[in-house]
């Protein structure tokens, strides 16, 4: 972080977290689809499915994620545990960009196994050996969801993991959703094992534009190691809960004001 900038940044980071971190922001926003429901299992389930799909303009991955619920009958968790061959027939119309229905299909039969065993999908993101940190559940999760003898090697890159450089972007979003805490009713705050300080900040492109105009990103690369840098910096600024300022980066590069 660029020295003698710590006040204008926290200024001006504290001040757009406000104003975008708030119930107006989930309308139009992806997270909106798991506020469609109250049970965990129901939350998570589709929360993953919104934070997949989330790419390309918000409008579109809401409503492709709106489909696909309606594919389950707005029942996700039920529709996971007990769907029949014939259900999974209208699935294959299911597709936006290059999520198409063999990776649907996968994505459905990985939940239903691991429902089968677990309450919980944050048991997935916790590793069973190593430190509880982001970097190792996403890369146990990674390993876990590709683990099944029926996995087809396509839907690999719908899962992105920091062994593999990715930012993660997508499923850094998501963990954002089910492990922050606070009271302004957009993110969940469900998951108790995975701390808000040890998150890592999403980077999407409106993030990292706006994160490099402010100097909190040096690194070139759109990768792993560019996404912890700026969890670093944003970390001097509030160390508790360090992305939360992702609501100011992408809401000020959505409204173009860096």
């Amino acid at each position: 972080m660029p020295k003698g900038d710590f006040n204008y940044l926290f200024d001006l980071l504290e001040a757009n977290h406000s104003k975008y971190n708030n119930t107006a922001f989930v309308e139009n926003d992806p997270v909106s689809i798991p506020h469609r429901f109250s049970k965990l299992q129901d939350i998570e389930i589709s929360g993953f499915f919104a934070a997949t799909l989330a790419w390309g303009q918000r409008k579109t991955i809401i409503n492709k994620s709106l489909e696909l619920m309606e594919f389950m009958d707005n029942s996700p968790f039920d529709y996971v545990k007990n769907h029949s061959e014939q259900d999974l027939k209208s699935l294959l119309r299911f597709k936006h960009r290059t999520f198409n229905a063999t990776d649907l299909l996968y994505f459905i039969h990985f939940f239903k196994t691991y429902y089968g065993d677990h309450d919980s999908l944050e048991a997935a993101f916790v590793p069973d050996i190593g430190a509880i940190n982001v970097e190792n559940g996403l890369n146990n999760f990674h390993r876990l969801f590709i683990s099944n003898e029926n996995f087809p090697q396509r839907t690999g890159k719908h899962v992105a993991s920091p062994a593999k450089k990715s930012a993660c972007k997508r499923i850094n979003m998501y963990l954002r959703w089910m492990v922050r805490k606070d009271n302004h009713g957009v993110d969940f705050g469900l998951w108790q094992r995975i701390s808000p300080n040890q998150l890592i900040c999403p980077c999407d492109v409106h993030v990292e534009k706006v994160a490099r105009n402010l100097g909190l990103i040096s690194r070139k690369q759109v990768d792993w190691q560019m996404a912890v840098e700026l969890t670093k910096n944003l970390k001097q600024l509030d160390a508790a809960d360090p992305v939360k300022y992702d609501f100011a980066l992408f809401g000020m590069g959505i409204d173009k004001l860096f």
